[in-house]
């Protein structure tokens, strides 16, 4: 059964500083932080709504969970215990910095139920790190995955893309490193240029000059492509879609359908292997619910492969279970 949220809202309390990109009002859409009360009754009207229980968790998304005052912190936790229970919710989701998780914090995570503790690891550079406020190192990283997984918590990673100080290099080898932690989640986050934020500023004055948006699609596919082959499973790719972030965005790599252009991308660089030369014509049959990825975003693939004088046709087989089946080729 898929896996799903009910995402609870954190604004920007409790971070020791302010990230270079951070603009979490217009990430959340909230800029007030919720009560106990509506804490509770976003839940119960989740209750009464989801029938898979066993299978949602409740997450509290948008800050440093575990950085904001101990007695609010207390509070969220307590507003949710009687929802997660045998036959209620499956447990409790929550997302923080690296440098902001100790025994001590996880001992009170566990006694609430919480299940999941996902940290926004950004990058595994200091030398990017440094660059975008982060004001912690990679070693937390590292430290903070040891101590959540040791405590027997999920774990999950979160990857920001592209930001300012960063080149190839550097997001090859920070996704190698998060393999290498082996999460059993991952989230990837292209970079957002929001207003009000250093990074805008950086933008804008020219010092700050983005990956050019088709070198973030590769990366990315790349990243959400190998991450499945090392069993972790890439719960996002790309920010999700928002009024607030379409409106207050001045640059980087925001879509609302930034998967699909990435698992797009993934079956196109497939396909590419078999397009041998003097190929006019290809025929290939994918899973029914791959065919949309195959055909490619606004059948971008389609025209890609027209574009070289390849006739692409992709059908949809209910049956099948290979990635990708060739069907005829001349």
């Amino acid at each position: 059964m898929k896996h799903s949220n009910i995402s609870v809202f954190i604004p920007h309390i409790g971070c020791p500083n302010m990230c270079s990109f951070c603009n979490q009002r217009i990430i959340s859409g909230k800029q007030s932080a919720p009560t106990y009360e509506e804490v509770k009754e976003i839940c119960r009207n989740a209750s009464e709504a989801i029938r898979d229980k066993a299978n949602t968790e409740i997450a509290f998304f948008g800050g440093s969970f575990t950085a904001i005052e101990r007695e609010y912190m207390l509070e969220l936790l307590e507003a949710v215990q009687e929802f997660v229970t045998e036959d209620g919710f499956k447990g409790i989701r929550i997302s923080t910095r690296p440098d902001c998780i100790d025994e001590e914090i996880l001992s009170i995570l566990k006694k609430y139920n919480v299940t999941a503790i996902e940290l926004g690891a950004q990058s595994m550079s200091d030398k990017v790190l440094k660059a975008n406020d982060r004001g912690h190192s990679a070693a937390d990283v590292v430290i903070a995955s040891e101590l959540i997984r040791k405590l027997g918590f999920e774990l999950g990673l979160q990857m920001m893309v592209g930001l300012y100080k960063s080149d190839y290099i550097d997001e090859v080898e920070t996704f190698n490193k998060i393999m290498n932690i082996k999460p059993d989640t991952l989230r990837i986050y292209p970079v957002v240029i929001l207003k009000n934020t250093r990074l805008a500023d950086l933008y804008n004055s020219g010092e700050f000059i983005p990956f050019d948006f088709d070198e973030v699609v590769e990366m990315c596919a790349d990243f959400l492509c190998r991450a499945q082959q090392n069993n972790v499973r890439v719960i996002k790719c790309g920010l999700h879609a928002s009024e607030f972030v379409g409106k207050d965005m001045v640059g980087g790599f925001y879509h609302p359908a930034f998967r699909e252009i990435c698992e797009g991308r993934i079956y196109r660089s497939e396909i590419m292997k078999i397009a041998c030369d003097n190929i006019s014509f290809i025929k290939i049959s994918v899973p029914a619910a791959n065919l949309s990825k195959a055909i490619g975003q606004k059948k971008c693939n389609i025209e890609f492969f027209r574009a070289k004088g390849i006739e692409l046709k992709v059908i949809s087989d209910e049956c099948q279970t290979e990635f990708i089946k060739i069907i005829e080729r001349r």
